[in-house]
């Protein structure tokens, strides 16, 4: 009888002892990397939903990246937009409370808080975040805003700043006869010689008549005098529109007024009210007009005549239109230059010989004005879409942002233009070969400037604000803050269910390899005592 080796009946405690031996491998694999395989076929069943667990993270990662460069820009933004609401405030406070109190430039004090709010707000309309200016619209690789002083002076001797296009449009609005382009005349009308016109300059020779775009226009006139009374249309004259005011046949009483509506440069409305007096005076008080006494000691005696009052209002309502051109109106025509100079494209005072005989407005172009505004236009390229709209940020597959503006934006120009047109303005005007003097009037302009500003500056119902856009922001950064939370929950979720895919759990991979050690360890003695026995020992 023959009898097998030992070598040939423990093969199979061999095989069996390699098994152990792999699967301790394999959990000490997993024990050190805390995955369940290293490879894609080790995964079992949930190999293909890890895949895409795997991805989500990741893209997480790029859109997290992506909110934090959109906040840290709308941060950025908003610091601008808060120090020009800032601005605004002191400026326009300046403006209720500077007084008439000039200074050896002919200037306020709230005028120089102006000038440096001004060159402030250009800083912050020229933000940058890294090398991307934010009020640019999609133009983002340079200054949206020309330099402060290129737009208060000029860029050389060729191409107008704001204060050449102020001192242009004046000369236009006041006329050859520094008046406002309007006039009186009395004895007009055919009816009698107790009518009064107020006549508006025409810029056309020949019918038909064309009232000048420029100065004064007189827009209603009404009275408390008893037999006053007014043409039913205006009257075309050879050289000027007018409105008349017949005071009738019969004297007015003392402290009849009447009443004439100039329309302003900027469309604003100022009233002149001329008030009949009996009190005679050298010069007489403004606006005011001496109702004829007659002569009742004369031979014979002169009886009182309603023409002769109505000379005399003629002749004082023509000294209250040029006190009113040199005044309030001045500072009409300063805000009106500011429209003008701003707008798009600017608008510049044509005319011959000189801008008091202006009789148009034609488009500035870079060849002769400072463009202040080089940014991306709403109109560029056929761009319809809102300042808000030339940037956005996708922060989630089906979510985006936008965080766009333009310097140009109704609430921010109206904020630069405002300002700058404050700071502008100075009474002083220069007289050949003489130093600078106080315009006439210089108080009632400046009231009427700082009366403009302050109103510009109030916020209107249904415009713009500042206060807007960052609101606009704050709906971005909002929307940014829940997307990302919502992310790191869906990423919390989502690494939960990829860990419970590839990840293991160290306590029972431990457990499992002190029970194979325990077993290997039982295989091998048990090997080795086989493999130690021999026929001799076994009988």
């Amino acid at each position: 009888m023959s009898i097998d080796g030992v070598s040939g009946r423990t093969s199979y405690i061999g095989a069996g002892i390699l098994n152990l031996r792999s699967q301790l491998d394999t959990l000490t694999e997993q024990l050190a990397s805390g995955k369940v395989s290293t490879t894609y076929a080790g995964q079992g069943a949930g190999r293909s939903l890890a895949l895409g667990l795997r991805a989500q993270p990741n893209s997480y990662s790029a859109y997290a990246d992506t909110a934090t460069n959109v906040n840290t820009r709308i941060n950025v933004a908003n610091l601008s937009l808060q120090r020009l609401v800032a601005i605004t405030s002191s400026v326009k406070g300046a403006a209720v409370s500077a007084g008439n109190t000039l200074d050896d430039t002919g200037q306020t004090p709230g005028q120089k808080t102006a000038s440096l709010g001004f060159y402030d707000s250009v800083d912050m309309l020229n933000a940058q975040s890294g090398d991307r200016y934010l009020f640019g619209g999609r133009a983002t690789d340079s200054p949206p805003v020309a330099p402060a002083d290129q737009i208060m002076n000029g860029n050389g001797t060729a191409i107008a700043g704001l204060k050449q296009v102020i001192s242009e449009r004046l000369q236009a609005d006041l006329g050859v006869n520094a008046n406002g382009r309007v006039g009186t005349s009395i004895a007009a009308l055919p009816a009698s010689q107790t009518t009064i016109n107020v006549t508006q300059e025409d810029v056309t020779p020949v019918a038909p008549a064309k009232p000048s775009p420029f100065g004064m226009t007189v827009t209603g006139i009404s009275s408390t005098i008893s037999g006053a009374s007014f043409p039913s249309t205006p009257v075309v004259l050879p050289a000027a529109k007018s409105m008349s005011v017949d005071i009738g046949a019969v004297n007015p009483q003392n402290g009849d007024t009447v009443k004439f509506t100039f329309k302003m440069p900027d469309g604003t409305s100022e009233d002149i009210v001329m008030t009949a007096t009996t009190t005679a005076k050298t010069p007489m008080d403004p606006n005011t007009f001496l109702i004829d006494p007659g002569n009742p000691q004369a031979v014979p005696p002169v009886a009182a005549s309603s023409a002769v009052t109505a000379a005399n209002l003629n002749a004082a309502l023509a000294t209250s239109m040029k006190t009113l051109a040199n005044g309030t109106m001045t500072a009409a025509s300063a805000v009106q230059a500011g429209n003008d100079f701003f707008g798009n494209p600017p608008q510049r005072v044509v005319g011959a010989p000189g801008f008091t005989n202006a009789t148009a407005l034609v488009d500035g172009t870079a060849a002769n004005t400072v463009i202040w505004y080089t940014g991306e236009s709403d109109t560029t390229a056929g761009q319809t879409d809102s300042a808000r709209g030339t940037a956005v940020a996708k922060i989630d597959s089906g979510t985006t942002v936008q965080y766009g503006a333009r310097a140009n934006e109704q609430a921010l120009r109206t904020e630069l233009q405002n300002v700058a047109v404050f700071a502008a303005v100075t009474t002083k005007v220069n007289l050949s070969g003489t130093p600078p003097v106080t315009s006439l009037n210089a108080g009632d302009k400046i009231s009427a400037l700082n009366q403009r500003i302050a109103q510009n500056l109030a916020v209107i119902p249904g415009t713009q604000t500042i206060q807007n856009i960052q609101a606009d922001f704050a709906g971005a950064q909002a929307s940014i803050k829940s997307t990302t939370d919502r992310q790191n929950q869906s990423k919390v979720i989502s690494q939960s269910l990829l860990d419970s895919i590839e990840g293991v759990d160290n306590n029972e991979i431990a457990t499992k390899i002190l029970a194979l050690q325990t077993a290997l360890q039982a295989s091998y003695q048990t090997t080795s005592d086989l493999y130690k026995m021999s026929l001799v020992k076994f009988l």
